[in-house]
């Protein structure tokens, strides 16, 4: 099936928020338990993560707008959260809420033999739907790891993911439909 995992913005920056701040226990306990079983299939995980230059030259229009810049490459916002079983695993950085935006991300799912994206992290409205958006945009399946994401608004987030599942054919899956796929199942059991 040619799997691969991406996990977004699990930072410590965006667990600032109060929204996300409660679920950042489960939520590093749900991301730790799909590394486990990707890694124990083989299978592999990104780490995609938000790094800004202070200089201003990466910083978004809001960003500019707001004169506020956020996860500085090298500052603690922008180190990985606690607890996250992040080490030895490839660290892909962003400016943009897209994984795939002035990233090589494509290039290595591509050398993957990557036909599938599982999607993680936060925030589900925004870098987690944008990535999803993008993967379709390059002829990829994306299935969201819904016990493994989060947002800061989940209104947003309900809305966002309903479009991509209905408008692009994704899928968005609980642990155990998420176990299947990583077991080298299709998912629909």
């Amino acid at each position: 099936m040619g799997l691969a995992v991406v996990i977004i913005d699990m930072q410590k920056g965006y667990f600032e928020d109060p929204s996300l701040a409660g679920r950042q226990e489960q939520l590093v306990a749900q991301c730790n338990e799909l590394i486990a079983h990707a890694s124990g299939a083989g299978v592999p995980v990104l780490l995609a993560c938000t790094e800004h230059q202070r200089d201003k030259s990466t910083w978004t229009l809001n960003m500019l707008e707001d004169d506020q810049g956020f996860a500085f490459a090298g500052s603690e916002t922008a180190e990985i959260v606690p607890g996250l079983a992040a080490e030895g695993l490839p660290r892909l950085p962003k400016t943009r809420d897209s994984a795939f935006v002035a990233t090589d991300l494509l290039f290595r799912l591509r050398n993957l033999g990557t036909q599938t994206l599982l999607l993680a992290g936060v925030s589900s409205h925004n870098c987690i739907a944008q990535t999803g958006a993008d993967a379709f945009a390059n002829n990829f399946r994306v299935v969201y790891a819904k016990d493994a994401m989060a947002s800061t608004n989940e209104e947003f987030a309900a809305q966002m993911l309903t479009i991509l599942c209905t408008e692009y054919r994704q899928e968005l899956a609980d642990a155990a439909t998420v176990k299947q796929y990583l077991a080298g199942g299709n998912g629909r059991g």
